[in-house]
């Protein structure tokens, strides 16, 4: 019996494949740092910027093999951020972290945001709107050299939850980004720079979001890394009891290693080292089945 589309991913070689300044060898860490009084799950934890640095060394120290660091929550229902403020939430944090020499993304939607991160040394976009949120990101991203998170979401953070709605919600968010790809690809950003995001929780129910990560293989036709970040979310608590999100650990790493398994390159996480462990076993279970 032949393989499913669904399982192919397995068997898929990771080698000589590279995002931005990484090698996607084996599946990378995203390690979340929200510079936030109101993200959903640690909003107002890491505000301070020195609390926001300490923090994201400890995920590399656990871990990480990204850092990303945001200062506007995007979480259902969430107000809008000023320019000005969200650059003087992130700003310092990336200059710290990047002068550390590590790996920074910054997790924006606004071209003077990820201007002045650039700036201070992020190497990758991270763009909940796929560069389409603001008519100077795309070009502003084409002109650099860094790398871009292409993410897709039904409508915006104030009411991508009230009753989304798709015909066939895997297709037509595979057809939208395979369109932001194409576009990109005009604008003069390289394959090896671009990174899809199908946006789990971001204008999906339930039902979507298992439909998408079922069906997460086929993403790695877009010919660019995959990102997924489910860890923590709402959906995990709806199949589950209602959990709070500090109590999703265990669906956050079922979710996270279902997406490995189907061509995920890049995790976005909160709890890392946790993350890291699940991916150290089950790399070793693939690896020797595969040897076998």
């Amino acid at each position: 019996m032949a393989p499913s589309d669904d399982t192919v991913a397995l068997s898929v070689s990771r080698h000589n494949r590279t995002f931005a300044v990484l090698s996607l060898d084996r599946p990378l860490i995203m390690g979340v740092v929200n510079a936030t009084p109101d993200s959903f799950s640690d909003g107002g934890h890491w505000f301070e910027a020195d609390a926001a640095v300490r923090h994201a060394r400890r995920l590399v120290a656990d871990g990480a093999d990204i850092i990303d660091v945001g200062g506007e929550s995007t979480r259902p229902g969430a107000e809008p951020v000023g320019a000005d403020e969200e650059c003087r939430r992130v700003v310092p944090i990336i200059r710290t972290l990047a002068a550390d020499g590590l790996v920074v993304s910054v997790d924006t939607r606004r071209s003077a945001v990820m201007a002045a991160a650039i700036d201070a040394g992020a190497c990758i976009v991270n763009d909940v709107t796929a560069l389409t949120g603001d008519p100077k990101a795309l070009p502003l991203v084409a002109s650099s050299s860094v790398g871009v998170v292409l993410m897709h979401m039904q409508g915006d953070p104030r009411t991508m939850q009230v009753e989304p709605r798709y015909v066939d919600a895997p297709r037509e968010i595979f057809d939208w980004l395979a369109a932001r790809v194409a576009r990109c690809r005009e604008a003069g950003i390289a394959a090896g720079r671009i990174a899809v995001d199908p946006g789990i929780g971001f204008g999906k129910t339930v039902r979507h979001n298992v439909e998408l990560l079922a069906g997460l293989s086929r993403y790695r036709d877009l010919g660019s890394a995959v990102v997924i970040g489910v860890s923590r979310k709402s959906f995990i608590a709806r199949l589950s009891r209602e959990e709070p999100p500090d109590q999703r650990l265990a669906g956050s790493l079922a979710a996270a290693l279902t997406a490995v398994a189907r061509g995920a390159d890049i995790l976005r996480v909160h709890d890392v080292a946790a993350t890291r462990q699940a991916l150290a076993v089950w790399l070793a279970i693939e690896e020797t089945a595969r040897q076998g």
